[in-house]
């Protein structure tokens, strides 16, 4: 009866061990999905910001735009920071 007890035991320490190296994986697995989704993010906003700075360059009343410099998008917000990491 102890033999069965102690194989018992052993096999749960073993089960323990793997589920908790699992863990561990899968924490990792969602910093670094949540990295990506920050980066995405940025990359969301710089890209809005730049679509609604062209659409405010465009003059309502003849259809030609204004300014036709670039804003550097490094500029905006801080946004590239986020997306070039």
């Amino acid at each position: 009866m102890r033999d069965q007890l102690e194989r018992r035991l052993e096999a749960l320490k073993k089960e323990f061990h793997a589920g908790r190296a699992r863990a561990t994986e899968l924490e990792q697995q969602q910093a670094t999905l949540h990295q990506t989704l920050l980066r995405i993010s940025g990359a969301i906003q710089v890209l809005e910001e730049e679509l609604k700075a062209e659409d405010q360059s465009i003059a309502p009343d003849n259809g030609t735009t204004g300014d036709t410099t670039q804003a550097d998008p490094s500029l905006v917000n801080g946004s590239l920071d986020r997306v070039a990491r």
